[in-house]
């Protein structure tokens, strides 16, 4: 009987180390689980469901615009996820000239509504707890605001691919998007290329089970917005290029996911008058079921 009590001890004492291995190995929600403005590569599990709801921002020499968007994703596959992203509240008539920006570049550019599909097409485990993947995201966009910045906006299409590593410690993703905008009239936003890059680091005392499981990360975008056309002409003050760096954090509890960040211009070359841009924020909160 005493060994049969030792056995069932240790079998008792295995059980959340065990917990905790399946669920580091099951495919989780990119936003919910990654860095707050970069793209990432999770996709989630067959039958998953996520809801993402962001509160997001900039302070600019022209205003102080927040904007509160909800995402919805779908495990179709566990490589395979479906994703609709709405604006709540866009304050677009509280800033002269809306950002050229996505923010957070998984959950849809400023003011649009986005459905789209992520495509995890490579996944290796070389060792436990250790992934290599890359995943497409394809997105098809409709704009919420008729004009920004003087110019008729049109739908557009925003391709982006991105490749990372994960592992119990360390993180690191490096993707790069391009959003083309189509014309209204004889109107056209310019187009959207970017850059994003994320590293992060989960200390070892929040990697036991029983503990708060947080992670930091160090992220950084770079956007090179194209000139926008308005009456078939080229808008002088449209188009330009920057640089922002900052800090994030992401904590997981259950079912339940909170990331928050910041970012400052490194470097700011914008065309014409154009306000400059002094940071940008994000607070997402995650559920999944």
């Amino acid at each position: 009987m005493k060994t049969d009590t030792r056995t069932f001890r240790r079998l008792a004492l295995s059980l959340p180390g065990a917990a905790l291995a399946a669920a580091w190995s099951l495919p989780v929600g990119a936003s919910g689980h990654g860095p707050v403005f970069a793209l990432a590569t999770p996709t989630l599990a067959r039958g998953a469901w996520s809801s993402d709801t962001a509160a997001m921002g900039l302070q600019t020499s022209a205003g102080a615009p927040v904007m509160f968007r909800q995402m919805i994703g779908y495990g179709l596959t566990p490589d395979l996820q479906l994703n609709v992203s709405v604006p709540l509240a866009p304050t677009l008539d509280r800033i002269a000239a809306p950002p050229r920006s996505r923010l957070a570049a998984m959950m849809g550019a400023w003011g649009e509504a986005e459905a789209s599909v992520m495509w995890r097409f490579h996944s290796r485990a070389p060792r436990i707890g250790v992934r290599r993947e890359s995943t497409l995201l394809l997105g098809f966009a409709t704009p919420m605001d008729a004009r920004r910045n003087g110019v008729r906006v049109g739908p557009s299409v925003h391709l982006a691919l991105v490749t990372g590593y994960a592992s119990r410690s360390w993180y690191w993703w490096g993707g790069a998007g391009y959003e083309y905008y189509l014309p209204r009239n004889a109107d056209r936003l310019g187009a959207l290329p970017y850059l994003t890059a994320a590293l992060g680091y989960r200390p070892a005392y929040f990697r036991n089970a029983g503990r708060p499981d947080w992670r930091g990360f160090l992220e950084a975008v770079a956007e090179f917005p194209g000139r926008n056309r308005i009456a078939g002409r080229t808008d002088p003050n449209s188009g330009g290029s920057r640089l922002l760096i900052g800090p994030s954090v992401l904590g997981l509890f259950g079912a339940w996911g909170i990331g928050a960040g910041m970012l400052w211009p490194v470097t700011q070359h914008l065309n014409g008058n154009q306000p400059g841009e002094r940071y940008r924020w994000a607070v997402n909160v995650s559920y999944w079921f």
